[in-house]
């Protein structure tokens, strides 16, 4: 007996499309993460890169429950001294929605070269216009909350 080892061709690889509107941050991160990382196939090995395309649409209606919008902080460093930025979810909500979204998601991927590579077939778009209709994205099924 053999044991079964997937291949990572790319013609296999599919388009999902998720749209962000009334969508919780954190659960469409969860959903958009297992397709990129391909745990929703029986071929799903964790040591390759046997995961889907995602795009998403409409980020800028993405929901965050609580007081997040208020009180959760985004922060990244500038490389200088003293050069730590911070921005408020509402701020960051207001001027990048999309930046939060893929934040959300790099979050929940290795921190690996593999995490690199998924999170290279993620596209995130503010609203609901994307170029990729020539790949014929099936719309992934998500819960309305």
């Amino acid at each position: 007996m053999t044991t079964y080892f997937p291949s990572t061709t790319v013609g296999d690889k599919k388009w999902f499309l998720m749209d962000a509107d009334n969508q919780v941050l954190g659960r469409l991160a969860v959903k958009a993460a297992r397709i990129l990382m391909g745990k929703h196939t029986p071929k799903y090995t964790t040591f390759m890169d046997c995961g889907d395309h995602v795009i998403i649409i409409n980020a800028s209606k993405i929901r965050l429950t609580g007081k997040k919008l208020e009180q959760k902080v985004y922060r990244y460093h500038t490389g200088f001294p003293g050069g730590v930025t911070e921005h408020k979810a509402q701020k960051m909500k207001d001027t990048r929605p999309d930046r939060m979204i893929r934040e959300a998601i790099e979050g929940m991927l290795p921190k690996t070269k593999l995490g690199k590579a998924m999170i290279g077939k993620l596209k995130v778009y503010v609203d609901d216009k994307h170029p990729h209709a020539s790949q014929q994205p099936v719309a992934a099924r998500l819960n309305k909350n």
